[in-house]
């Protein structure tokens, strides 16, 4: 007699919509699982739960939930929802997303991508290279890969590649097999509070991971260096531009179509490794750590080299990192998620980089109001790289928290402090005459933004 596991539980995923939820609901479906959701409205994500025969219902309602045994909330769900509210009633056990993403990941050998910037990309090119050496894994991403359309892959072998989230420090329940921390940057301090909490959190991921596993770790960062003075067992890795780097970044080329590199590894107790000629079809130094990362795991693990880089030569990318989205006259308009002061300053480093010639225009769209409030200054500094910033409405996410200053004083503050151009726009229909009116010539255009701005530079082909 063959007895599965769970499935006599219905699982009810409250926010199923979101990109970390709808992934992780996907997974568990093909794992087995009766999985059902609801969310106040349909995207993408919901589109394609719905292609997977996945229950949805649009809007929250404490009848949704009657044949539910087991909550999966997301970090946006709040405690006054009618769902959360009816099943606290009938004493039905409610877990976080990482809480049940972290029980889901214990049963596989897994490799946890961590820290503030870069987790989607990483992780995206790890499986990458792990499709290539025909691993199939699973794997649970924060954007939508090319190659198969979704952010989730339930994988046929016992490994998992996973983004973390340390949005609400649920990371740190992940029990990981290898891990990655890319970079500790000032983010979510309405949750963590201090940088000290957060770097703490981070030192506590890296020691969970088994005397069998490793980490690895880029000390460019120097919140990451901070954290590793402070780790007892050097069960870790190094990787960075920094000469004392384990997977040492040397001779870096990029243009517009790739960036090449070569890597010195030097590990102890064991011979040095040069790997020449690296290629990948993205550009900036950030997606080179992002590869060096996913370079030093999967090699660790024991994938060739020349697997590897085929790998990553062969990379499809993700949506909303850097995509060419049209050309208009000779304006090419681009789409990317970078929402933070660090990674504005990264992709505007590397497209500058890459078309040295080209002046670059910024459209940006603040995300939440708290962000804005905690980052004015860093902000103000991260559009150096640009000629001209287009300065959208603030999205808010739902936030109902006052700014506490003038948004055209933030605007005032980038061209002081970033040199540039700034126009500020009132809606969409606005951003549409501007650019129609004002955009014309040898320019790359980027939409940033992890908002509404993705759709509004989607539709701009139609509208201009």
């Amino acid at each position: 007699m063959k007895i599965e596991l769970a499935k006599t539980e219905i699982i009810h995923f409250v926010g199923i919509g979101g990109i970390g939820m709808s992934g992780l609901a996907l997974i568990m479906k093909g794992m087995g699982f009766k999985i059902q959701g609801t969310d106040i409205s349909l995207n993408k994500n919901i589109e394609r739960l719905k292609k997977n025969k996945i229950k949805i219902i649009i809007g929250h309602k404490k009848k949704n939930i009657e044949k539910a045994t087991i909550l999966v909330i997301s970090s946006a769900i709040k405690n006054n929802n009618p769902e959360v509210i009816s099943a606290k009633s009938k004493q039905l056990p409610i877990y976080k997303r990482g809480d049940m993403l972290a029980h889901i990941v214990s049963l596989t050998k897994n490799i946890v991508v961590a820290g503030s910037h870069g987790k989607t990309t990483t992780t995206s090119l790890i499986a990458g290279i792990f499709s290539k050496a025909k691993l199939d894994p699973t794997i649970i991403n924060g954007g939508v890969l090319n190659s198969f359309n979704n952010s989730a892959r339930l994988g046929k072998s016992n490994w998992c590649v996973l983004e973390s989230d340390e949005s609400d420090g649920s990371f740190i329940k992940v029990p990981p097999t290898y891990s990655i921390i890319t970079n500790v940057d000032r983010e979510h301090m309405d949750y963590y509070k201090s940088m000290d909490r957060l770097r703490g959190l981070f030192k506590d991921f890296i020691e969970r991971v088994p005397s069998f596993g490793k980490s690895f770790i880029c000390i460019d960062d120097k919140n990451n260096l901070k954290i590793i003075k402070k780790i007892k067992i050097k069960n870790f890795y190094t990787y960075g531009i920094n000469s004392k780097s384990q997977f040492h970044i040397t001779n870096i080329n990029q243009s517009k179509n790739f960036s090449e590199f070569n890597l010195n590894i030097k590990l102890p107790g064991k011979k040095n490794i040069k790997i020449k000629n690296i290629k990948i079809p993205l550009l900036g130094l950030h997606n080179i750590r992002n590869a060096t990362a996913a370079i030093a795991v999967t090699l660790t693990i024991g994938i060739s080299k020349e697997i590897i880089k085929q790998g990553l030569k062969e990379f499809k990318g993700v949506q909303r990192r850097f995509n060419k989205i049209f050309t208009y006259k000779e304006v090419e308009f681009f789409d990317d998620y970078a929402h933070h002061p660090t990674e504005i300053k990264e992709v505007l480093n590397g497209v500058k980089e890459a078309y040295k010639k080209e002046e670059i225009v910024c459209i940006f769209q603040p995300h939440r109001i708290s962000r804005l409030k905690d980052l004015t200054n860093e902000f103000s500094l991260s559009f150096l790289k640009a000629d001209v910033v287009i300065l959208c409405p603030i999205y808010t996410a739902g936030e109902k928290i006052k700014l506490g200053f003038s948004y055209l004083s933030f605007a005032k503050k980038i061209i002081k402090n970033s040199k540039v151009k700034v126009y500020l726009v009132k809606d969409q229909n606005h951003l549409t005459k501007f650019i129609k009116q004002t955009i014309y010539g040898k320019k790359i255009v980027i939409g940033m933004g992890a908002g509404s701005i993705s759709n509004w530079m989607r539709e701009l082909p139609k509208l201009i």
